[in-house]
Formats: structure tokens, sequence, C-alpha cells
């Protein structure tokens, strides 16, 4: 397990950020951007058309699930003040329960990671096609461009954690420039008359509630970004924990703002069937026909749509790295991980932007989508895998009495709140399907072969020098 006495210096800055100018830890406007940045990434745009079926009790899911949300947030903000290394939900399940768990948290974000940020890809290429419609005239001329939406902010990763920085508070000013013109300059062209029914389905309340629920429940992935990243982050043990819950709050934000504001600019019989809700809210909002006319609303939510996933694959690309990177450190991941350089893990990025390139041309090649589909699916169980681990870290520090750990005015109140994350976790486990949880299990059990090798290995370096 790891000691806490070891905790202050591995928190503290590794001796190539003090030389490289090319290396920068983050500061808090930036970790923060970075959490707001990875949890909104695509889906946004699609999210108010893809719950307004159920009706506007839909919004009623968005409220739990962001209780939820920011409770989970507020639990990684109390163990990352008394564990502020780079890897999140991995050290806090190591410290716990051991290797394994930690491992097993490790393995299964970093699938999670590489899976994602192909399908991020793939998604973007649907965005750039608006822009530039020879993009999309052949399925080869598709797989470059969502290749190279993968590997550019690679490249940005390789070039330091400074320019990792940069590039995520400008992707997150600019593509939260027209969210936000939709979010709040929207509730001024609002008209209730276009919100349809509450409930629009023959479904009960709770029903519906958690039927819409499941549509959005992995819109809240990434609430872990600071914390996985947290060794690179000025003063963790004080701006980890603001910058995941300022990241969550904000994220929320603009979720339910631009939910409810597409939901009074768009009518209900129309947003059901929309393929692009934020363009038929901006076109409502300025075409004098109510938005039949107009078509400079589709070409800004195409340019934010393509921000805004290139700002998330910015941020996971580093986020897939950390987490090996902290394993490798243990010994409980290949050691060529551990190579950092410029402040970022450059084998880490290499190999995971290699395979999800890999999968991506897979996908092009196969010319189906069911293989890839039921991958990304996968991932929705494989990423609430570290969430269930490093909540139950934090109920096992409260319960076994671990004061080091466990801050003893806030024992209750850190109790009430790690149990609501822990609850938050499994309901994201269960809204993942029987088959994507069958299916993700596969996934970590193959995980565990690796472990026994990297187990075996660390063993036998421990027992060489009495040899």
């Amino acid at each position: 397990m790891t000691s806490t006495a070891t905790l202050p210096a591995e928190a503290a800055a590794p001796p190539e950020q003090g030389r490289d100018p090319h290396a920068r830890r983050f500061g808090l406007p930036v970790a923060t951007c970075l959490v707001m940045g990875n949890i909104i990434g695509g889906g946004i745009f699609l999210l108010p058309a893809s719950v307004a079926p159920f009706g506007t009790i839909s919004l009623v899911a968005f409220a739990v699930l962001t209780a939820g949300a920011i409770a989970l947030a507020l639990v990684f903000g109390r163990l990352a003040e008394r564990h502020p290394q780079t890897g999140g939900p991995y050290v806090y399940a190591r410290a716990a329960f051991g290797d394994f768990a930690g491992f097993l948290a490790a393995w299964s974000y970093w699938i999670t990671a590489w899976v994602s940020n192909a399908a991020l890809a793939v998604a973007a290429v649907g965005y750039l096609t608006v822009l530039f419609p020879a993009v999309g005239e052949h399925k080869w001329s598709m797989c470059l461009a969502a290749l190279a939406v993968q590997w550019l902010p690679a490249l940005s990763n390789l070039a330091g954690t400074r320019y990792v920085g940069a590039v995520q508070v400008v992707a997150t000013v600019l593509k939260f420039a027209p969210l936000l013109l939709v979010a709040v300059g929207g509730l001024f062209f609002f008209d209730p008359a276009n919100l349809g029914p509450f409930r629009a389905t023959d479904q009960s309340a709770a029903g519906a509630v958690s039927a819409s629920a499941a549509i959005l429940l992995f819109s809240y992935l990434g609430v872990e970004s600071a914390t996985v990243s947290a060794g690179e982050v000025r003063d963790p043990a004080r701006n980890v924990g603001r910058a995941t819950v300022l990241g969550t709050v904000g994220a929320a934000t603009v979720y339910l703002l631009g939910t409810v504001a597409v939901f009074g600019l768009v009518a209900h019989d129309r947003l059901v069937s929309s393929t692009a809700p934020f363009t038929d809210a901006v076109n409502a909002m300025f075409s004098a026909d109510g938005g039949a006319g107009g078509t400079w609303g589709g070409t800004v939510v195409a340019c934010a749509a393509v921000i805004s996933m290139l700002g998330a694959l910015n941020g996971w690309t580093l986020l897939s790295a950390q987490t090996p990177y902290a394993a490798a450190k243990d010994g409980l991941f290949p050691k060529a991980f551990e190579t950092k350089k410029r402040g970022v893990p450059v084998v880490g990025v290499v190999v995971t932007v290699a395979l999800a390139s890999a999968l991506t041309v897979y996908n092009y090649a196969a010319g189906t989508q069911g293989v890839f589909e039921s991958l990304v699916l996968i991932t929705t169980f494989t990423a609430t895998v570290p969430y269930l681990l490093a909540t139950a870290a934090q109920i096992y520090f409260l319960l076994s009495g671990q004061r080091e750990r466990v801050h003893p005015g806030r024992l209750a109140r850190d109790g009430v709140l790690a149990a609501l994350a822990f609850g938050f976790s499994m309901w994201l486990v269960a809204g993942s399907g029987y088959a994507a949880v069958y299916q993700g299990v596969l996934f970590l059990f193959a995980g565990v072969l690796v472990y026994a090798a990297m187990s075996a290995k660390k063993h036998r370096a421990a027992a060489s020098p009495a040899e």
C-alpha cells in the first residue's frame, strides 16, 4: 500500500519541470478548464434532441444526475487533499485496497481513454463534413481526417504541459462562446409554447426519469480529470478539489441552461426529430421565419463542436497517459510508461494514440459500425470502475478510523457525500446495460493476466538483491 508519509515528496513538482521551459504546472483556471473540457465533448450538441421524446420531465433527470456528479466531485476533492498525486482514482484505490485494486482502476481507465478518443475523433469527422464537404466524399478521406483529429492533440501533448494548458484554455473559451450564446441569449427568445408536454410518453414519472437518465448518465464522465493530473497541478492539495467542483458545476450549468434554452426555442415536435438541435436553436433566434431559413447557425455549431472535441481530445490524451504513468512508477505497468519529458508521459501518449488510431482505421476498413459501437458502449462501464473503487476507498477511510486521512469535523458530511457518490457510480454501471457490463468484465479479466505478469516481475525485482 501507498504510505502517506511519501505523499508530499511525490506530489512535488518533478525535477524537469523546474528547468524545462516547455513544462509548466497547471494553476486553478487551467485545471478547471481541463475538467470542463473533458466533461463536455461533442455530446452536448445532440443532448436536447436525445431527451426531448420524454418531455420536459427529462430536466428532472438532469437535476438528479447533476447532484450525483457534484457529490462525486466533492468526494474526489476530499481524496485529492490527502493524496495529491498523479493518477487520481488509481492512487486512491491502491492506497485503500492494495496493488490489485489499483491496477484494475488504472487498467479500466486506460481502456476507457483510448477507445473513447477513437470515438470522439470519428464523431468529430461528422461535424467536419459540414465545414468541408469534400472530407465526407470517401471513407478513407474521413479516416485520414479522424486520424488528424487524434494526432493534433497528441502533438500538443508531446510539446509539453505548457502547451497542453494553453490549448485547453483556448478550446474551452472558443467552444463555450456559441454554447453560452444559446444557453443565455436563447432565454430572451424563450417561448413556453415550444416546451411540449411535461411527460411525453406513456411511462410513469419514475420510468420517464430513469429512461431519460440512461441517456444522460454519461454526460458527466470526466469529473476526475484534475485528480488524474494532480502531479501537474500547482498546490494540488488545495487546487485539485476546487478545480474538480468548479469544473463540474460549470459544465452542469452549461448543460442545464443549454437544454432549457433549446427546449424553449425549438418546437417540441420538431426537436424530437432534430439532428442538430443547437443549429435549429440559433436559426430560431436569428431567422425572421422562426428558424426555417438561414444556414450560418449550422456553421457556427459545427465549428463549436469540432473545437469542443479537439479540446476534449487534448485533455483526454493527457489523462490517458497519466494513469499508466502512475501505475508504472509502482511497477504495475511496463516501465516504459514511466518515461516523462516536458512534464508529459510521452510513451503513454504515443501508445494510447497509436491504439486509438488502429481502432479508427479498423472502423473504416471494416465498413461497419457494429463492433466499434460495441467497444464504445463497453467503455461506459469501464469508466465507472475507477469511480466505484475511489468512492469505496473514501468510505473505507471514513469507517476504518484512519485519522490521518479523515477530518473529524467533516465525518458525517463526508460519509453522506461518499454514499451518494457511490450510489451515483452504481447508477452509471446500471445505465451501461447488461451487454456492456458483461463484455466490460471480460476486458477487466483480460487485465488480470497483465497484472499477474507485472506483479511477478515486481516480486523478482524485489527478491533479486537477497539472491
